[in-house]
Parts: C-alpha cells; structure tokens; sequence
C-alpha cells in the first residue's frame, strides 16, 4: 500500500525558509521593518487617522499659521507639532506627505523596474548590436546625475506645458521623471545576470524545446534573476523618495497644495530663521528616518542573497 506524500504549503516552506531564519536572526531588520510598516500603515490610513485635512481649505485658518509645538509657549493643544505657515496642521501634513512621497517612490521603482527588466532582458539575451546600442544608451544617461536628469525634463516639462499642467499633474510627471531617470541600474544589473544565465543547460533545454525567445526570456531567465532586482529595489525605493523630496525642495517637484515631505522641508525652510522651526525639523526627521530604514532593508537583503558575505 503507497504511501501518499504531503506536499508542504507555501505558507509552511515560508516559515521554514532560510529568509524568515536569517529575519528573526536580525534585529536591527526586525526593528527597520517594523518601523516601515507603522509608515506604511500611517500612510494608507491618512485620510482617517489625520487629525485634520490640509487638503480642505475649509479646515484651514490663515491666523493658526506658524503656531508652535503644542508643549511649547504659545503653542494650541489642537496642533500637537505645530502648524505652517497656511496654517495647517504640521501631523496632519507629515500624514499626508508621507503617502505621496511613498506612492511616488513605488510607482516610480515599478516604472524603473519595467524599463530596466525589458532593456536588460533584451541586451542580454540577444546580444551583439542590440547589446552594443541599448548599453551605450544606458551609458550616455548614466554620465549625466539623476538629479541633473530629473531636473532637466521637469523643466522641459513645465515649460512645454505650463505650471498650471504641471501642478495638475505633478505626481505623474514626478514618477515618470525618477523612473526615466534610474532605469539604467536595473538594466546593467539585469544584463550580467542574464549573460551568466542563458548559457546554462536548462535556457540550451528550452531552445531545444522549440520555446519561442520571449518564453524563454520571462519565463525561465527573469525568475532566476530575481534576487539583484530585489535588492535594487529596496534602495531604489529610498533613492526615489529622496529625488521627489529634493526636487520638491527646489521648487521643481509638488506644488504647494500638495504637501509631501520635501515640499514640507522645502516651505519651512523659508522660515526656520524667523524661529517657525518646527515646519521643516519635523518632516525631516520622518524623512531621514523613513529612507534610513528602507536602505537598513536593503543592506541585510543584499547580505542575506549573497551567502559568501552574510554571517547571520
């Protein structure tokens, strides 16, 4: 009489995988983690959690502006951390700049991750010219800095079409410009996993098969070259938050109404010498903190997909 043999779930090879070992193993992954999540649950639940919305004019009063921190002379028990110079609620801004900064730096990454995984994947398997042109592209745009990169095409954009469009449209323009301009890394990154790769029996297996290129592509190389892309991505995320907030900060990222934690830095700057400190120190501590623990994810990932370095 056989014997049937059961097959572990997913959820079962999760928990006795080496990646949840390693995780428990860390405590400082543990800890970043858990504050990314609390982040990202702030984030989704802004619209309830916020005490009120710096979105509604209505809620605003022009005279509330600049009040201190509430534990502070002068300041309203109402506005715990103070409010900006419209008189918005500084937590409630934190709130909602956190949602658009981490919704721009997702959105963006997924553009990057498409461009990079289409270019890398197709310089890599077919080689020769088609190699040789998309890598001397990727070249050209990696001698320029992303920060150049993206500056120069808002620009272009809010000169072809206007700062009124702009504004309208602003998060938009800012994915599409931080994803146009990271994309190469991706691509090399993808590109040398995909040159070691098909050279392998199970690709020469495929072909013989008679498995069409983009099967074979997809299907069987892109899932082996998944963990530098994931790794990538993690930095990639804290890396975009840090473009929309810079180029918020120079004036070239979300308009004033939209308040994400560089456009925040950015209006209190203008007032940290008149002593309205609060608008920018506040938001930038939840920014410094936020790409830290994204970046602190990123390094034990990096570690724990490259075993000749992880020590655990």
């Amino acid at each position: 009489m056989t014997q049937s043999v059961q097959v572990p779930s997913r959820w079962e090879r999760f928990k006795s995988s080496d990646f949840l070992y390693y995780f428990r193993r860390d405590k400082v992954a543990m800890f970043s983690f858990v504050v990314f999540l609390v982040f990202a649950i702030i984030a989704l639940l802004s619209p309830w959690i916020a005490p009120t919305n710096p979105y509604d004019l209505s809620s605003i009063d022009i005279m509330n502006s600049e009040l201190p921190p509430a534990w502070l002379d002068g300041g309203d028990a109402s506005f715990v951390l103070g409010t900006d110079d419209q008189g918005r609620d500084i937590l409630s801004t934190i709130f909602y700049g956190s949602r658009l900064s981490l919704t721009i730096g997702f959105l963006a990454v997924a553009l990057q991750l498409f461009l990079g995984i289409m270019i890398g994947l197709s310089a890599g398997y077919f080689g020769g010219r088609v190699d040789s042109f998309l890598m001397r592209f990727a070249d050209v745009q990696l001698s320029f800095s992303t920060m150049m990169v993206a500056i120069i095409v808002s620009a272009i954009f809010k000169a072809s079409f206007g700062s009124e469009f702009y504004s309208q449209y602003a998060v938009v323009m800012l994915v599409v410009i931080i994803g146009i301009a990271e994309w190469p890394q991706y691509a090399r990154t993808i590109r040398a996993s995909v040159l070691a790769e098909k050279k392998k029996e199970y690709v020469e297996a495929a072909r013989v098969m008679g498995f069409k290129s983009p099967r074979i592509m997809f299907r069987h190389i892109l899932p082996n070259c998944l963990s530098p892309i994931l790794v990538i991505s993690t930095v990639q995320v804290a890396n975009a938050i840090m473009s929309e907030a810079a180029l918020s900060f120079l004036g070239l990222g979300l308009p004033v109404d939209q308040p994400s934690l560089g456009s925040l830095i950015s209006i209190g700057f203008n007032y940290i010498f008149s002593g309205s400190w609060w608008i920018t120190v506040f938001p930038g501590i939840v920014l410094v903190t936020l790409v830290l623990v994204i970046n602190l994810l990123g390094d034990w990932l990096r570690d724990v997909f490259n075993p000749k370095i992880y020590k655990g």
